[in-house]
């Protein structure tokens, strides 16, 4: 679920940054007349002991060399200290934007694993840039961190297991529809000359319904079960709706049609039933038309 872990972390960036921010500017020294290696790397301690998944602190000084060993959760890399680190996006992004700044997910050099780096610029009194210091967490862990829906978490797993559930009862659903709407096509057999238009038309309705009904399951199942998140469309966010209501409206319209052709046969006085069904699908045309205005404004800004 790599893939998955990956997107999500795009739309909690903004919050990861903020809570290593918080973290930092609480425990920090900063713009302060001594500050010294020792000082730093002794909050930075304090900070790795509450965060019980963090894989590793170290600390850069302006020219981009580590100039401590990195401290793992279970040894010391003595052998890291002198390693230059100015071209690593922690170092050159917080030297940059002189803030603190988050990276993108990449492989550990400690565990293989995903791993995000945040690093914060240190300051003295007069505002030039001595140190930086990076503390490398587990992408999983940020993710649980800021955004507890994710995937990976424990109520990420459950709700994808509901989100499978439902995706399966609702494609049997689908596949009755389905199932029934062949049999009303088929109630005479191949006899054509005995086949009733108002059979025909309610095969159609079923078979529309189960359509419009397997379409949201496909999209339930590939974008909350598998990740499979689409961008790039206008109507991504808002797809699973424009599209069932589509399929509901046309299944209507049919009705609509059929009841039409049924009273103006048998019953004349009935067709005012048609006429406010066909009202209904024009309101909710409407009312489509003006989601999909907004939806589109929106994803435009």
């Amino acid at each position: 679920m790599q893939t998955r872990d990956i997107q999500n972390f795009e739309e909690i960036r903004t919050k990861a940054r903020a809570y290593f921010c918080y973290l930092f500017s609480k425990n920090l020294p900063n713009r302060l007349p001594s500050i010294s290696v020792e000082s730093i790397m002794e909050r930075m301690q304090k900070i790795k002991g509450d965060l019980k998944d963090c894989e590793g602190i170290y600390l850069l000084d302006e020219r981009g060399v580590q100039v401590t060993p990195t401290y793992t959760k279970s040894e010391i890399l003595n052998e890291d200290a002198g390693m230059i680190r100015a071209n690593r996006a922690y170092y050159y992004r917080a030297m940059r934007e002189k803030r603190c700044t988050i990276t993108d997910p990449y492989p550990s050099l400690i565990t293989q694993e995903l791993t995000v780096t945040a690093s914060q610029p240190i300051f003295n009194e007069t505002g030039e840039i001595r140190y930086v210091a990076c503390l490398d967490m587990p992408l999983d862990t940020v993710l649980q961190i800021a955004h507890p829906m994710a995937a990976g978490s424990f109520f990420g797993k459950v709700f994808r297991y509901a989100y499978s559930a439902f995706s399966l009862a609702l494609a049997m659903v689908a596949l009755l529809l389905f199932v029934k709407g062949i049999e009303q096509f088929f109630v005479h057999g191949l006899n054509f000359q005995v086949i009733d238009i108002k059979e025909i038309f309610e095969a159609t309705i079923l078979l529309t319904l189960s359509l419009a009904i397997f379409d949201l399951v496909k999209t339930l199942f590939e974008e909350e079960v598998l990740g499979q998140h689409r961008r790039g469309s206008t109507f991504d966010p808002h797809k699973t709706m424009v599209r069932f209501l589509g399929s509901i409206i046309i299944a209507l319209s049919i009705e609509a049609l059929m009841l039409v052709f049924k009273f103006a046969m048998t019953e004349p006085g009935m067709l005012i039933n048609a006429i406010y069904i066909i009202g209904g699908v024009a309101i909710l045309l409407i009312g489509l038309a003006i989601y999909i205005k907004f939806t589109n404004k929106s994803s435009e800004e």
